[in-house]
């Protein structure tokens, strides 16, 4: 098991995600986007805002789902 943190991940708080697969911390930090974006939550929202304009650039967006990626396959077993 391996952890990454929100900021980690693009986002804004300390959060702390634990999965087997990058896969799996993706979408726990995506639902964890989705809750921070219902509660209105200005930092989180400022980073997603960010996100959105990355996602407009494909291949930026793979640039950095390869470097989150290689960054959790570096990340030490827990």
């Amino acid at each position: 098991m391996k952890s990454l943190t929100c900021k980690q991940l693009g986002g804004a708080c300390d959060k702390i995600f634990k999965a087997e697969t990058f896969p799996q911390i993706a979408q726990m930090s995506k639902e964890h986007g989705v809750e921070m974006y219902q509660a209105k939550d200005q930092p989180h929202m400022d980073a997603m805002a960010e996100m959105m304009k990355l996602m407009k650039d494909q291949d930026a967006m793979k640039k950095w789902f390869a470097e989150k990626e290689a960054l959790f396959n570096t990340a030490p077993t827990l």
